[in-house]
């Protein structure tokens, strides 16, 4: 969506998909927004979870249980039931259900299932971008005039034209780029937070290669979870950059997020994205 910069503040139906890695500051952006206006807020990751990835997490869950016999009985004649209760505010299902490589002693997945969960939750992805006109449009007969697509850091590595189009079509595309700052607590962060994480399976195959030879390992069951995210991190991010400024250059455009967080009020945020636009 195309627009001048006195168009998207004088528009009455201001919708924006916001683009950049987690912890940039995408869902900071919506909340300021939120506060003065009504804004449909709709979390990719949330679909992603509640829709398209719910009976393949219940179903692992329920794989979990049942290597206990006596909970198994349990399950198995209905006494106990499994239910999925994933919130905006709280995501942590889908990561659990995407996990981390490696050693299975260590928490981690082989690696045959591990890609097969990659491709589950990119489809997934894929589907939850693509519902967005449709919610875009049930937000207007629930008279909500602005929209959100607070879209997960993994955007970027859907690399289907057909996604972003859509988007740009129905939505301004907004990219906020990190700062050096925030780039190294991004870093920061996953260093003491290592967490499960989206990779295109051509990166993750180079970097398990590159990563097992660095550290004289053999086979991916050797590799310790937490250690290869915090290593693979920083790759990953430099991976992401470029992907991101192409679909801001061509279908969006780009703010930082140095200046999305001297914003404070949701005209302050306004005028910053009427600023990259003109």
């Amino acid at each position: 969506m195309k627009l001048s910069a006195n168009e998207f503040i004088n528009s009455q139906h201001k919708r924006l998909t916001l683009l950049g890695m987690s912890g940039v500051g995408k869902t900071h952006l919506a909340k300021l927004l939120s506060k003065n206006d009504d804004y449909f807020h709709y979390s990719g990751d949330y679909r992603i979870g509640a829709q398209y990835l719910n009976n393949d997490i219940l179903d692992n869950i329920k794989s979990c249980i049942k290597q206990d016999e006596k909970l198994k009985e349990l399950l198995e004649n209905d006494s106990i039931s499994v239910q999925n209760h994933i919130t905006f505010d709280n995501l942590s299902v889908v990561a659990s259900f995407l996990g981390k490589v490696g050693n299975p002693e260590l928490g981690g997945l082989p690696i045959a299932e591990f890609m097969r969960r990659q491709a589950l939750f990119n489809q997934a992805e894929s589907n939850t971008m693509l519902d967005v006109p449709g919610f875009i449009a049930k937000s207007e007969r629930q008279g909500v005039a602005n929209f959100i697509n607070d879209a997960g850091g993994s955007l970027c590595e859907l690399d289907n034209e057909n996604i972003y189009k859509t988007l740009a079509e129905h939505t301004i595309i907004l990219y906020i780029r990190a700062s050096k700052s925030n780039e190294n607590t991004l870093i920061e962060r996953a260093q003491t937070h290592p967490k499960p994480m989206y990779y295109q399976a051509r990166f993750l195959q180079e970097q398990l290669a590159i990563y097992l030879a660095e550290n004289k390992l053999t086979y991916v069951a050797q590799i310790n979870p937490d250690a290869f995210i915090r290593w693979i991190f920083p790759r990953l991010l430099e991976h992401r950059k470029p992907k991101y400024e192409r679909i801001a250059q061509q279908y969006g455009y780009t703010i930082d997020s140095e200046d999305l967080y001297q914003c404070r009020h949701a005209d302050e945020v306004l005028e910053l994205i009427a600023g990259a636009i003109s």
